[in-house]
């Protein structure tokens, strides 16, 4: 490279700089490409792990970061103008360095927190994530700054790996992709309970993604498929839930929809009582 600057380029003049910074650029970005392919080959050949999209991923943007960040550098070295433009900055302006080095800190702690992610694993590229009942969806991309998650609405939650590493997780596609689900319904004080829980279990075991998920001794004694228990009884309504397991987290919105939509259907048919709001008028003189 030294000998390119030294007879192809004259780093004293604005086309000879702008020259230079272009094949600098070129170069790295090829540098960039090769090295990625490689590391993508290399993991591809060695990972069994079906997940190992989330290191390849991770690897690529660091390899992309890493030489492009060595790019910049090293035309500020070689280039004599940059050079000492950035002697002066540096040298004479302590309190810039203090702010550049403050607001490194967010950086680098997003850089160590997505190394964490892709080392430990609480979630990998593809699985389907909860963080709060807004942050929900499937993770799409682990950079070196944040997480990508794409919701259900095909929107993308961009977070800080350093804030998604703190915070707590609900994977529901990690080592095993079986969700129990629950399914809640509300009858009226006066329904026939066993008549509600028996259309619930036929309608349940109904759905597509519903599994049969007894072992073989609850098989043998006749256990129910899908368990349906009473959880409360309030003054208006009696509260009861359905255990579901189902085969597919992706699919849990859908199925509890279309539970509740042949319920509700099943419940008038057969006349089963739904709750009646209870109002308390207050009369006021």
């Amino acid at each position: 490279m030294n000998k390119l600057v030294t007879y192809q380029f004259n780093l004293n003049t604005f086309l000879g700089i702008l020259g230079y910074v272009l094949v600098v650029v070129f170069i790295t970005w090829v540098l960039s490409r090769i090295i990625r392919y490689i590391i993508v080959q290399i993991i591809k050949r060695r990972k069994t792990d079906p997940y190992g999209g989330t290191s390849i991923m991770f690897l690529r943007n660091s390899v992309k970061f890493c030489l492009g960040l060595f790019g910049i550098a090293y035309i500020i070295i070689t280039v004599p103008a940059f050079r000492s433009k950035a002697t002066l900055i540096f040298s004479g302006a302590g309190i810039l360095a203090a702010i550049i080095g403050f607001a490194a800190q967010a950086a680098l702690s997003n850089l160590i927190a997505g190394a964490f992610i892709v080392l430990f694993r609480p979630f990998r590229v593809g699985d389907y994530i909860k963080l709060d009942d807004t942050r929900v969806g499937i993770v799409e991309d682990i950079t070196l700054r944040h997480t990508v998650i794409n919701n259900f609405e095909n929107k993308r939650l961009i977070i800080p790996n350093s804030v998604i590493s703190t915070d707590s997780v609900l994977n529901h596609t990690i080592e095993d992709s079986h969700v129990l689900s629950f399914n809640n319904f509300k009858l009226g004080l006066k329904a026939d309970i066993d008549l509600a829980r028996k259309i619930i279990q036929e309608e349940a075991i109904k759905l597509p993604t519903v599994i049969d998920f007894r072992t073989p001794e609850q098989v043998m004694i006749d256990e129910e498929q899908v368990d349906v228990r009473v959880i409360d009884v309030h003054t208006d309504h009696i509260h009861m839930r359905a255990y579901v397991w189902l085969n597919e987290p992706f699919q849990e919105f859908k199925t509890k929809c279309a539970l509740k939509e042949a319920v509700h259907k099943r419940f008038l048919a057969e006349g089963v009582a739904l709750p009646i709001p209870i109002y308390n008028i207050v009369q006021v003189n």
